[in-house]
């Protein structure tokens, strides 16, 4: 199942700054002809990657004063590998986090989901996510938390996710978060989904219901949108001036008669 995924970004530098990047596919997936550029007229930048514990690839530069462009293609094609997770990793996706305040929902989580474990959880809270919120792009703010998304009724894919890693985590479920390409997504732009933690393995949950999981190319994963942000600076001024992403299937979709149910336990490929 080959997958193109492509971003472009056209950034305003007010002044020197630090500039830390996370929009290529990770760590494990098998990615041909992948093309990465950052160009600031005739300059061209060689950034450092750096790759963290889950397999995101960081790419860091320091960006002087004016219009940097990046450029991102590539073809995924086929099943990602993913790093062994940790017995580390599982207790920090079952502590609470800035967006995904699990202490906060304890009680709410505790009361509606009692007597429910494993699959029948995961379907429970899942179902209520996406039963509850409304998707309402540009009203959502980029500082938004599971607790708002629940008083509110509404957000974006960003927000799904941190309420559905809240109540996991509530009831005890190590959940993570993960930045996403999501072929067929529509509006298109950089996708975000909660991942659970059973048996022994990471299983994806979408309750915005938009996108067909088992076409997902993992970007960054961590706590929250916090750790996978597409672009983080330090030091100085950065405006976007515009950004364009993309993602499609180059072969057949997968069990293209058969439209993902997001009932079927699903890991990210």
């Amino acid at each position: 199942m080959p997958r193109r995924v492509t971003a472009e970004l056209d950034l305003d530098l007010g002044t020197s700054v630090d500039l830390i990047f996370q929009i290529t596919a990770a760590q494990g997936a098998p990615v041909a002809d992948e093309q990465l550029t950052f160009t600031q007229g005739d300059r061209v930048y060689t950034p450092t990657e750096i790759v963290d514990q889950s397999g995101s690839r960081l790419h860091r530069l320091s960006g002087e004063q004016g219009t940097l462009s990046v450029r991102y293609d590539a073809v995924v094609s086929g099943p990602s590998q993913s790093p062994r997770t940790s017995d580390l990793e599982t207790i920090t996706y079952l502590r609470p986090s800035r967006y995904c305040q699990s202490d906060e929902v304890f009680a709410q989580a505790r009361r509606q989901f009692r007597g429910l474990a494993g699959e029948d959880l995961l379907a429970a809270v899942s179902g209520f996510v996406a039963s509850t919120v409304t998707y309402t792009p540009g009203l959502s703010l980029g500082t938004d938390s599971a607790v708002t998304t629940l008083m509110t009724g509404q957000g974006v894919c960003r927000d799904y996710a941190h309420v559905v890693i809240a109540l996991l985590r509530a009831m005890d479920m190590p959940a993570r978060y993960a930045a996403c390409y999501a072929p067929g997504l529509t509006p298109m732009d950089f996708h975000a989904v909660a991942e659970a933690y059973i048996d022994g393995a990471w299983y994806v949950v979408d309750a915005t219901r938009l996108a067909d999981r088992r076409s997902l190319v993992r970007i960054a994963t961590g706590r929250d949108a916090a750790d996978c942000a597409f672009l983080s600076y330090h030091g100085g001024y950065v405006g976007l001036e515009r950004m364009h992403v993309d993602a499609v299937l180059e072969g057949d979709a997968p069990d293209a008669t058969t439209p993902d149910d997001h009932e079927a336990l699903v890991q990210i490929g």
